[in-house]
Formats: structure tokens, sequence, C-alpha cells
């Protein structure tokens, strides 16, 4: 009979075990994630620069990735989309910029930082896990004991001291029967997803930054190397006023005005090579290098534009960073739901323990030494002012702020991405005019030397010439630089070689 009633104990422990093993695999409570909706336009409004790659055949809203795709996916980005890739700054083919684009990622202590900060949210996400298993511990223990022979209770002969060896285990388990853990496990993964894309995105802003950088201070390079030209003609035409005004063919006035404009232009020179040094500075900075330690050599900017892929807007959602935090924190708070939700059904928690214990360490691993428990505990909260109704509540207001977050920054990388390519546009047919202008001064200048030569005007409308075709030389250089920042702007724009397949899974 003893067997019999152990038999029905044991099957009745089994078929516990089943149904709660049989719970946990049931649903979570809680909504499930879909990427907040956003009807992506067919294509970009600012297409009108020479220096942009648009699509063949533009998409239709029919081929825009769903906004209810299941579990919230993104659509995986085609091979073959023809966008920027990896190290986008190489479309430059300057080998000075990919130089010190590679020492970015692994000297720059702002990444270093965000780095760490997503390795901590990758570890919440194994902390979160951590409960869907049981808990185990175990407890060893030696003692000897000496009770008092005087004792009321001490019966004649009996042992006044002994020795105590328990070995002790304990478990405790609480079944995820109504998804508190998955969700929360939910909530901690695509936090960590969102850190992941934090750091993409500080990763394209700092290769963004220092190209610009680097363009801006290339741009002055070409400045300098016109302004140095302007100084050498400069200081011929000074010296030729001089020798005239030996002559007795010059004044006073036209070598006065001649030096004026000779002493301008070395004061500007060093202007700008102020700001050169400004922009070697920052560079320096984001290679983690001291000021000291890094010295670029002058070279004007006289690469060739590239032209840039844009793709169509559908991809953009898949390829920015800041898009994909977004949408990552919305994911996070839709899970929170979940959670706040699994606060209104009951906790059940099984626990038990066995082990062995005996008086003399030689009988402790025996039969008749052994001893457990088994038992099973439920929580279910009956009153708790609203605060449950409160926590869900505000779990939903989160995902609804950062849905709508969401929605902002899609919008806002759309427009910024037509801002850029309207400045690639207007930057261009500045560029044209500014050449003609450029060319028409020096025609102008021409004209007017040779009018002085014959006498037939006073120096004053050369000075005037000269002043103005180097403004207007200034002025074209500055637009070329514009450009580059401009391209290197867009790009920043397009998300640059990143895309969210690289989000770690």
């Amino acid at each position: 009979m003893a067997a019999v009633s152990k038999f029905k104990r044991n099957i009745g422990v089994t078929l516990t075990l089943a149904a709660v093993l049989v719970f946990t695999g049931c649903k979570p409570v809680g909504p499930n994630y879909h990427r907040p909706g956003y009807e992506a336009p067919p294509a970009y409004k600012e297409t009108g620069a020479s220096t942009v790659i648009v699509p063949p055949v533009l998409v239709t809203p029919a081929d825009v990735p769903s906004a209810g795709a299941a579990g919230g996916t993104w659509k995986p980005a085609s091979p073959s989309d023809g966008l920027l890739k990896g190290k986008w700054w190489e479309v430059y083919q300057d080998p000075q910029l990919n130089k010190l684009e590679d020492l970015v990622s692994p000297e720059n202590q702002s990444l270093r930082a965000a780095m760490e900060t997503y390795l901590a949210a990758r570890d919440q996400v194994r902390v979160a896990r951590a409960d869907l298993y049981p808990t185990l511990s175990a407890t060893p223990g030696a003692s000897r004991v000496v009770v008092s022979s005087n004792r009321p209770t001490a019966a004649t002969g009996a042992k006044t001291s002994y020795g105590d060896f328990p070995l002790d285990g304990q478990a405790s388990w609480e079944p995820d029967l109504w998804g508190r853990v998955r969700r929360a496990v939910e909530n901690a993964r695509a936090t960590a997803q969102a850190s992941a894309s934090d750091m993409a995105n500080l990763d394209l802003s700092l290769h963004a930054e220092l190209a610009q950088d680097y363009f801006e201070l290339r741009g002055l390079d070409s400045e300098a190397r016109l302004l140095q030209s302007n100084l050498k003609d400069f200081q011929r035409q000074l010296d030729l006023t001089e020798r005239r005004l030996s002559g007795g063919v010059a004044t006073g006035v036209d070598v006065a005005q001649a030096r004026t404009l000779f002493e301008s232009v070395q004061a500007q020179l060093v202007d700008v090579n102020e700001a050169r040094t400004q922009y070697e500075h920052a560079i320096a900075t984001l290679v983690n290098q001291e000021a000291r330690e890094l010295t670029l050599q002058p070279a004007p900017l006289d690469l060739a534009l590239p032209k840039i892929p844009v793709g169509v807007p559908s991809q953009l959602i898949e390829r920015r960073p800041d898009i994909s935090v977004a949408e990552r924190r919305a994911a996070a708070a839709n899970a929170q739901i979940g959670v706040a939700i699994s606060a209104f059904y009951p906790t059940i928690n099984l626990i038990g323990s066995g082990g062995f214990e005996s008086g003399r360490i030689s009988t402790l691993i025996q039969g008749p030494s052994a001893l457990w428990t088994l038992g099973a505990q439920a929580t279910q909260v009956l009153f708790d002012a609203g605060r449950r109704h409160a926590l869900t509540d505000q779990a939903r207001h989160t995902y609804e702020a950062q849905a709508a977050t969401y929605r902002a920054t899609v919008l806002g990388a759309f427009n910024e991405v037509e801002d850029k390519l309207s400045d690639l546009r207007v930057l261009e047919q500045e560029s044209a005019a500014e050449r003609r202008a450029v060319a028409d001064a020096q025609h102008s200048l021409d004209l007017s030397n040779q009018r002085y030569k014959g006498g037939v005007t006073s120096y004053l409308e050369v000075l005037t010439a000269e002043s103005t075709l180097l403004t207007n030389q200034r002025t074209y250089t500055d637009l070329q630089t514009r450009q580059f920042a401009a391209s290197v702007q867009l790009v920043r724009a397009l998300g640059g070689g990143w895309d969210v397949s690289q989000l770690p899974k």
C-alpha cells in the first residue's frame, strides 16, 4: 500500500509539473508589437542636382514596407539597392580622408562610451532572461551541539552532546504563466537594440563631422593658394606702381592704394591660416589625438564632387540609425504594457528543498538520512488603490509617446534629405553663376590694365577690378567647399552606409 501511495503521489507531482509547463508556453498578455505606421512618399521632390543619383523607376505606395509587419520586423535591405555601403567616405576617393576616417572608430572616446553603454544594455537582456529559469542553492553545514543536562525536559541517560551534518538544497521557480518575464526580455532586447542604434548614429555623426571638417580645411587650403597667388601679383603690381612713381608717371595715391590692397590680402591670408588651424585641431579631437600630434599638409580642394545615390524614401526608414532608435524604443515601450498587465494575474511560486542530515558524517549520504519537501504558493493582489491600473495606463501613454516620436523622426528625416538635396541643387546653380562671374571679372581686369597702361584711366579702376576679381574667386572657392560639405550632410541624412540588418539580434 505504501508503494501504491508513493506512486500516486509521484503521478500527481508529474501531472502538476506538466500543467505548469503547458501554461508557461501560453501567449503572454499585452499587445503584440507592430511598427507604428508611416506611409513614405514615393519619391523625393528635390532631385535637380547633377551630383545625386535617383532611381530610374519610382516605387508606388504598395511597394512601401508594411507598417504592420509581424513582430515589427524590418524589411531586409536589398543588396542591389545602389545605396552607399560600409565606408561611405571612400566615394570621395581621397586617401588622406580614408586614413583619418579609419582612426575614428577605434580611437574616439565618445564612441567607446557608447559601445560600453550598449554592452551594458545587452547584459540587461541576460538579466531579464534569467527569470525564466529556476533558482537553485545549496546549504551544507556542520555543527557540534551541547545541551544542558539539567534542562527541564532532560531524560535520564540522554545525550548532552551530538554532531549535526546537514546537506540541504533549495529550488524555487516562478513559472512565466502570463508572459511577464517574456515581455521583460522583449523590452530589454529592444532597449539594447536602441542602444546599438544610438551607437551607430553617433558613429555616423562622428565620421560625417570629420569628413566635413576635412573638406572645410581643404577648402581653406584652396583659399590660401588663391590668396598667395594674388599676393604675388599684387606685389608685382606694387613694385610696378612704385617704379612708375619714381618715373613720374604714377602718383603717391596709386602707390598707397596698391600697398593697401597688398596688405589687406596679407591679413586675409593670416585669417585663413588661423581658421585652418582650428579645423585641424577639431580633426585631432575626433581621432583622439592631441593637437600637437596631428599635422595635415596643405592640399587644395581639387577633387571632383562624387555622385551620391539617394534611393527612395521607403529605404530611408531602414537606413537611418536615429529612426531605428525611435522604432526600437517604441517596441520596448510596447513590451512594458504586457509587463504592467501581468500584475493583474496571480503569481505562482514552486518551492522545493531536499538533502541529507545525519549525526555522523559517515552515514550522511544514505537513504534514511534523506529529507525533502515540495510546495507551491499563489499570491493574488486584491486591493492596491488603483496602482496597477495607473501603471498600465502609464505604459500605454509611454508607448503612444514613443510612437509619436518615431513618426516625427521619420518625417524629420525625409525633410532633412529634401533640405540637403535642395542645398546641392542651389549650390550647383550658384557655383555655375559664380564661375561666369569670375570669368567676367577677369576680363574686366584685363581691360582695366590695358586702359591704365594706355593712360586712359586711373589706377583706381585697376584696383577696383582686382578687388572684384579676388572677391569673386574667393566666393567661387567657398561655394565649392560648401558643395562638398552639403554632399557629406546628404550622406549623413541618408544614413551613410548603415542599415537595420546590422542590428544585433
